[in-house]
């Protein structure tokens, strides 16, 4: 193969089906290392759990209105003892401002004091449908917006 240099690269085909080739592979190994790392993720989530749920009878109420189809992430510190609105209601989401106790609401639903073993991000349920409360267990990818069918 001879090839006259001038100020433009020149390439044999052979190159171009190289370049293709090594493109192509490298564009299969991300695909197939995103498909693999989506995967492992998934196996990693881990739901905790509120370790006061035996001592309040709180935790065993009816669920509360839906404040929210999306869970609200949050940096919760070891030791401390949070109250997580329930009744949805309150203005300061996903935490209890004390709205369920006024009277002319009528709302029966009291918050769910909680704490964690660990300092780190957790997700907080905001449709307060969630069956590991306060965590947020997937369950407002299932509902339907029950706000719209009331009125």
């Amino acid at each position: 193969m001879n090839f006259k240099l001038t100020n433009k690269l020149v390439l044999s085909s052979l190159d171009f089906k190289k370049c293709r080739a090594i493109r192509l592979y490298a564009t299969k190994q991300i695909e197939n290392k995103r498909k693999t790392s989506k995967k492992a993720e998934d196996d990693e989530i881990e739901i905790p759990v509120n370790p006061l749920k035996k001592h309040y009878s709180s935790n065993y109420q009816v669920n509360g209105e839906i404040y929210d189809r999306k869970p609200f992430k949050m940096i919760c510190e070891e030791g401390k003892i949070y109250n997580w609105c329930l009744c949805g209601q309150s203005k300061n989401q996903p935490f209890c401002d004390g709205t369920h106790n006024n009277i002319f609401l009528k709302v029966k639903i009291k918050p769910i004091k909680f704490t964690v073993k660990k300092t780190k991000e957790y997700w907080l349920c905001n449709c307060k449908q969630t069956l590991n409360r306060p965590f947020c267990d997937g369950t407002h990818k299932t509902l339907l917006e029950k706000k719209n069918e009331k009125h």
